[in-house]
């Protein structure tokens, strides 16, 4: 195993406290598991996210993404996803560090370098040798707090730098411009997620993009790998699941709240995503003291 690889596992591990702990350094957190866990919701914030040990699956909409020890993945807009961990136990913890974005760091980086070549937006990859170490050099100013307010904005831009330069880069050069496709796309799913129990028109926010119909579907799927119908259904079930949590035994109300009109077809969707009946799944939820998620880790 790579050396800086191993590093990082040595300090995530000294460090990690349950599953997601947010650090001493700004926008990182640590994610650990020592048990495989069954598919879980969740809604993906803009967020570069590094496997350092186990195995992790994650469904968007029709990909799926695999991610193994030493890969890489760029969430570069709000998306809905279905994570599972595969490989995970007490002897070799699931372990990962995510990386919120920054926008303006990435913008700023824009001015004096030049990203590289765009690829598939839903393929991991392997860290590289200067983003490993780049990572390292971050996470080991957990051992050295007193050195975080100098050191981590420095290698912050760093890390930005280095995922510029990889194999998503271009796909960050688009959510930091202003006129980026991405940066177009993520008005329309931060209205979305704003307005998520109102009627959607597609063509208004294919405006709000400043996109024809046919332009804006077409970069919507390629940013999120779903339609937008289907995206605010997904950001409808996981607001449901929320009220759910407080208001177990009112599903019909929780329906209307989220935007349903007709309780059935919300309880047939819900089942679908979750697995059970809204109320069965709340309980469940409930004896379990077990929210759901809204965050990668």
């Amino acid at each position: 195993m790579n050396d800086a690889l191993q590093e990082l596992i040595a300090i995530a591990g000294r460090h990690a406290r349950g599953r997601r702990t947010r650090t001493a350094v700004p926008r990182v957190t640590i994610g650990r598991s020592e048990v495989p866990t069954p598919p879980l919701p969740e809604l993906c914030q803009p967020t570069a996210l590094f496997v350092l040990q186990g195995t992790k699956s994650v469904l968007i909409g029709d990909r799926t993404l695999r991610y193994s020890a030493g890969s890489c993945f760029v969430y570069a807009v709000e998306t809905p996803a279905t994570s599972q961990l595969i490989e995970a136990s007490a002897a070799n913890p699931y372990m990962a560090i995510a990386f919120s974005l920054d926008i303006e760091v990435i913008a700023t980086l824009l001015i004096d370098h030049k990203p590289a070549a765009g690829g598939d937006s839903f393929v991991t990859y392997p860290a590289d040798e200067e983003l490993l170490d780049a990572w390292r050099r971050m996470l080991r100013l957990l051992d050295r707090p007193d050195e975080i307010p100098v050191l981590a904005p420095m290698l912050e831009r760093e890390i930005a730098f280095r995922l510029l330069q990889g194999p998503q880069g271009a796909k960050l050069r688009q959510l930091a411009r202003a006129d980026g496709r991405l940066s177009q796309i993520r008005r329309a799913t931060q209205w979305i997620r704003a307005h998520y129990n109102e009627p959607i028109d597609v063509t208004e926010l294919a405006r709000l993009a400043h996109m024809s119909n046919a332009v804006f579907h077409r970069h919507f799927k390629a940013a999120t790998a779903m339609s937008p119908i289907q995206y605010q259904k997904q950001v409808r079930l996981l607001e449901a699941r929320h009220l759910l949590i407080a208001q177990p035994r009112n599903a019909a109300r929780v329906a209307f709240a989220v935007g349903y009109e007709s309780a059935s077809q919300f309880s047939r969707e819900y089942a679908r995503q979750f697995g059970l009946p809204p109320a069965r799944d709340a309980a469940r939820l409930l004896a379990k003291r077990e929210a759901p998620t809204l965050e990668v880790d």
